[in-house]
């Protein structure tokens, strides 16, 4: 069952950021709570068994990034709200549930009843939606939670479950690392070559460099050279988070150990094989990486990105190489960086050319610090919502009312974790 009502938590939450927002920024307010309640009344499913399950929106089905991104913003209020906590510990735990039955897969079904693309040459079971491979499908649960303890103390979600299921992340990051010994091949009757990979199932060549390999990126479109960065990046963080959990929480030197050793391997293969030069001569971070000479300088809109470095706690926004960087995604190098007569920002490979996303755009006001830049984002994004005061996936620069899915949970809540970072109310990590 969804929420039938909305909280008193939450809408005491909505109410304080209505005055915050104040008569200036009405048109945020109202986004915001639309935003911020939608989540809850249409996605959320909980289970008998005290697990929820969370869809995505219009696709019948839960990914394991896009379910954490879509609950992350409750977090500053769970603490105070043990009905919301323990949604989101019962999101956490299905989450492990569901990398216990494959970890490699990025979205189940809320049964085994089959649905998805059950037609793909790749190893399916009824519990499984999609089995594109991202490392951030790995990484987002255990993000997840780690913030749940951090914001608000709680510690159910730390059980054999989730032992368990930390085991097979380690182990598929390990395995990944030399991924010509890797048992993972995926291929799709398709003509849409973002949707497949080459080479029967096991995609481009790559060297060994010490980062851990991705099959597809968090926009779900394949990898072009097998190291995706900016999700390294992110498994850097989470390793990071897995050696305080199974030393202050759970006590497992193992567990420690293996992943205290694959964070410096990765971060170590960052440093010496993830960054590349720009057209001006500077020190860059590269989007996807082969290790064999190869590199792409570009950013996707979808979260982990290059963007987002700082706010998945992999440098301080103020690092030179991330503001080269920054400059360099936000600039037409990028070929996924589209100006035009309504906006400017970040789009995908995924969506339409010139049209940017929503994600994206909230993404770059919370890794800036000039309050004004953050202030002229949420104006485009209010003004950009094609009547719907929602999110879309992405809009077209030109003409707002062109726009592609009508109700995507995860756009709606980083739009409402912008409004947030804009008056200082930030999830603790």
């Amino acid at each position: 069952m969804a929420y039938t009502k909305i909280p008193a938590s939450v809408q005491q939450f909505m109410e304080t950021i209505t005055n915050l927002c104040g008569e200036e920024h009405a048109g945020w307010a109202e986004n915001f709570n639309a935003a911020f309640a939608n989540t809850l009344t249409t996605t959320v499913k909980k289970q008998s068994d005290g697990t929820t399950f969370l869809l995505t929106g219009d696709i019948p089905a839960m990914w394991l990034r896009d379910s954490t991104a879509q609950v992350r913003p409750y977090l500053v209020i769970a603490k105070e709200d043990q009905e919301l906590k323990e949604m989101i510990g019962g999101l956490v735990q299905r989450q492990f549930r569901y990398i216990n039955i494959d970890p490699y897969a990025n979205a189940f079904n809320e049964t085994a009843n089959n649905a998805g693309h059950q037609t793909d040459h790749t190893e399916m079971n009824p519990w499984i939606w999609e089995r594109k491979y991202e490392i951030d499908s790995l990484c987002y649960p255990v993000q997840l939670a780690y913030l749940l303890y951090k914001n608000t103390g709680y510690t159910k979600q730390f059980d054999q479950n989730f032992v368990e299921g930390v085991e097979k992340i380690l182990t598929v990051f390990e395995t990944e690392q030399d991924h010509q010994q890797s048992p993972y091949t995926f291929e799709r009757d398709t003509t849409r070559l973002e949707d497949t990979l080459p080479n029967d199932g096991k995609g481009a060549e790559v060297g060994v460099t010490g980062m851990t390999w991705s099959g597809f990126r968090p926009s779900d479109d394949a990898c072009r050279y097998g190291y995706l960065v900016p999700s390294n990046m992110f498994a850097v963080v989470v390793l990071g988070y897995l050696e305080e959990i199974f030393s202050t929480i759970l006590t497992d030197t193992a567990i420690v150990d293996r992943a205290s050793k694959l964070k410096k391997e990765i971060d170590a293969g960052i440093q010496k094989y993830g960054q590349t030069t720009n057209q001006q001569g500077e020190q860059v971070f590269a989007y996807e990486v082969d290790g064999l000479g190869n590199s792409s300088i570009m950013d996707d809109s979808n979260i982990p990105n290059l963007l987002a470095a700082p706010y998945l706690g992999y440098v301080n926004e103020t690092d030179l190489i991330y503001q080269a960087t920054r400059k360099t995604i936000l600039s037409k190098e990028n070929p996924y960086f589209y100006e035009g007569k309504y906006a400017k920002g970040i789009g995908s490979s995924h969506t339409p050319e010139n049209y940017v996303w929503p994600i994206a755009l909230a993404m770059e006001g919370m890794t800036t610090q000039d309050k004004a830049e953050k202030e002229r984002i949420l104006d485009s994004l209010v003004a950009n919502d094609g009547g719907t005061h929602l999110m879309h996936e992405g809009f077209d620069v030109d003409n707002p009312d062109n726009y592609t899915r009508e109700w995507f949970s995860w756009a709606n809540m980083m739009f409402c974790e912008l409004v947030m970072d804009y008056f200082d109310i930030r999830v603790a990590r």
